[in-house]
């Protein structure tokens, strides 16, 4: 089975060497697709405490729901393997999250967590799913801030001696290493709060990028969700229902079903709802579908790739490589469907890029979602 298994190491410096028919994802060692589940927080990091009137944090709650997303795939999807960085109240580190997902040969990360408004406001409320990429935006930085603080809590500070959000350096190398799986983790992140808004009829505050470690160090489409806020009361009261947290466990498979099925993944005979909503890009947007990238100048020609027409090459001047493209549209389900082309021809690391006005821009920008 193809998954997305590419180390830093080979992705910075091994990309050179790349020959035109190597796939940009590794093989897994497993015949299973595996999912793991992150339980954000957990021992002496409680979270959030949200309002205080309850005995439970965010700890608490991203247990719950996390153990319950984990059964209802094992139930549902037995062919998906589902492992855990926690399964009870405990302490594990940022880093040692990130280690056990990268060694377990996992295929895809999800973490769980509850948000908070700094301030005694409380007035801010809904769900908020994050893919690693940069921001400037002053809430999402406090988001950042409060998830990684954790970092304080631990015993071996010194492994995170090159994580450094403010270096300019520092994020490159970490975007770099993740571009591969970053359009996989964006399309997850939105099945997700799309699920939110019609399972859960929560609101939703959309499809974000931040700095988060867990996601900056785990090497494979990966996405931290943030089920609500605890400092909201009705939201706090909400998620720590039962009922609360079947929603939001279920809104999570829901979104998890469609993403398996978009990979032609089968975690067993079930028949998947097709996605129909549109997505359309302004006029000077256009996506495109990333098949290869090689030291090799071909001519692009259908003999050279699988019989695909309307392949562009465009030359990378920073990593010395030409990267070849297959169509193009401003209708976000089109290229979705040409992707699909592209996979099923036997190009399974295939991914959509999005330009603006010829220059390459990030996915997530490119793509209209619903923000606060």
């Amino acid at each position: 089975m193809q998954t997305y298994r590419l180390s830093l190491f080979v992705l910075i410096f091994s990309v050179l060497t790349f020959s035109f028919d190597m796939t940009l994802y590794g093989q897994s060692s497993s015949d299973s697709f595996v999912i793991m589940i992150d339980p954000g927080h957990g021992g002496r990091d409680s979270g959030t405490p949200g309002t205080g009137r309850y005995k439970t944090t965010e700890k608490d709650i991203a247990l719950d729901v996390s153990l319950a997303l984990g059964k209802m795939i094992q139930q549902k999807l037995p062919n998906i393997k589902v492992v855990y960085t926690r399964d009870k109240d405990v302490f594990p580190s940022l880093n040692g999250r990130a280690v056990v997902a990268n060694k377990k040969d996992v295929d895809l990360f999800i973490s769980i967590h509850c948000n908070a408004q700094p301030g005694k406001k409380g007035t801010a409320y809904g769900s908020e799913t994050y893919v690693l990429g940069t921001t400037k935006n002053k809430q999402n930085l406090e988001v950042a801030k409060r998830e990684n603080s954790v970092i304080a809590l631990e015993d071996n500070t010194e492994v995170y001696k090159d994580f450094n959000p403010n270096s300019p350096e520092s994020l490159l190398g970490l975007m770099i290493a993740q571009e591969e799986y970053l359009d996989h983790s964006i399309k997850l992140a939105r099945y997700i709060e799309d699920e939110f808004q019609t399972t859960g009829k929560r609101r939703s505050r959309g499809v974000k990028q931040n700095i988060f470690y867990v996601l900056a160090y785990t090497y494979m489409p990966s996405v931290l969700v943030e089920l609500g806020f605890l400092t909201h009361k009705k939201e706090e009261d909400f998620l720590n229902s039962k009922r609360g947290k079947d929603i939001m466990t279920k809104s999570l498979f829901n979104a998890l079903e469609k993403y398996l099925k978009y990979l032609n993944i089968d975690g067993h005979s079930v028949v998947f709802v097709e996605e129909t909503s549109a997505v359309q890009a302004s006029s000077n947007v256009e996506f495109k579908v990333q098949i290869a990238a090689s030291s090799k100048a071909l001519e692009t020609k259908p003999y050279n790739f699988k019989g695909l027409n309307n392949i562009t090459r465009n030359y990378d001047e920073n990593r010395k490589l030409y990267k070849y493209y297959y169509g193009g549209a401003s209708d976000y389900n089109e290229i979705l469907r040409l992707e699909k082309e592209a996979i099923n021809k036997g190009y399974k690391s295939s991914f959509v890029v999005a330009f603006k006005d010829g220059k390459k821009i990030a996915l997530v920008d490119a793509l209209k979602t619903t923000t606060n």
